[in-house]
């Protein structure tokens, strides 16, 4: 059987002032991460790091010009896998150990545990046999597939202040999706980068380690922001109002679920 090979790994575009998205095309939709870089004076920051497939440094280096803050959502393989590429590292305290001892991944539908499975497939998201759509190179072997490990330097708490110089970025607890789930809040700006607590496609919120109890909170504090656009970790950015139907479906969803 012949297999495609994808001449070009990472696509990118620029989607606002000093903002790029980059994200893998050939991975499968439900782990094609959004990687957010943000130019800053004194410093930039990078935003989750894709799967790891193929070097994120070596792809844009020309993003990768000065001192860099490389920053994890939180520590689901479809966001950490190039994090091992990048001097200074961050990452929600709950979830540093998950950076240093990654947890198993696999490109295999088989491998995956049937729970998980379930949970994917409940959510509406179509899997296939494998995780990728081409291979990065003819001998590519998919089953060796693994996240290299990662050390952190900055574990993040509520309340953080990341500052490139000319932008402030409050780091949010947002936990529910995963225990340490941050966003990026940018309240001069509007701007909310959300990583998994919220984007506009399926939520996964019975993964292990995912607390809906903690989701519900994390979805009302949210709905307080006041937000000009979200910039998720996954799928298409999406506005204010957006967020307010995103959060009151789920939440409504959630606590009639647990009143039944």
């Amino acid at each position: 059987m012949s297999v495609s090979i994808a001449q070009q790994w990472f696509s990118r575009r620029s989607v606002d002032d000093g903002i790029t998205l980059l994200w893998e095309p050939f991975v499968t939709p439900f782990l094609r991460c959004n990687i957010w870089h943000i130019k800053g004076r004194d410093r930039d920051i990078l935003i989750d790091t894709g799967m790891g497939i193929c070097s994120l440094r070596n792809a844009a280096l020309d993003l990768f010009q000065k001192d860099l803050l490389a920053v994890a959502t939180h520590t689901h393989y479809d966001h950490i896998g190039g994090f091992h590429e990048f001097e200074h590292c961050a990452v929600h305290r709950n979830e540093a150990h998950r950076m240093l001892r990654p947890e198993a991944a696999t490109l295999l539908r088989s491998e995956v545990p049937d729970d998980e499975l379930s949970s994917l497939e409940v959510a509406g998201y179509v899997l296939e046999e494998e995780f990728i759509l081409a291979r990065p190179h003819q001998h590519y072997d998919i089953a060796s597939f693994q996240i290299k490990p990662s050390k952190p330097g900055w574990l993040l708490d509520d309340g953080d202040i990341i500052d490139t110089g000319d932008r402030h970025f409050k780091v949010m607890h947002l936990p529910g999706h995963s225990s340490g789930s941050i966003g990026l809040w940018e309240e001069a700006t509007g701007i909310l980068f959300s990583g998994d607590a919220i984007y506009d496609g399926p939520l996964l919120y019975d993964l292990p380690g995912s607390n809906i109890d903690d989701y519900i909170k994390t979805m009302e504090d949210l709905l307080q922001l006041d937000v000009r656009i979200v910039h998720g970790g996954h799928e298409k950015s999406f506005d204010r109002s957006r967020l307010s139907e995103i959060a009151k479906k789920y939440l409504e969803s959630w606590r009639d679920s647990i009143a039944q």
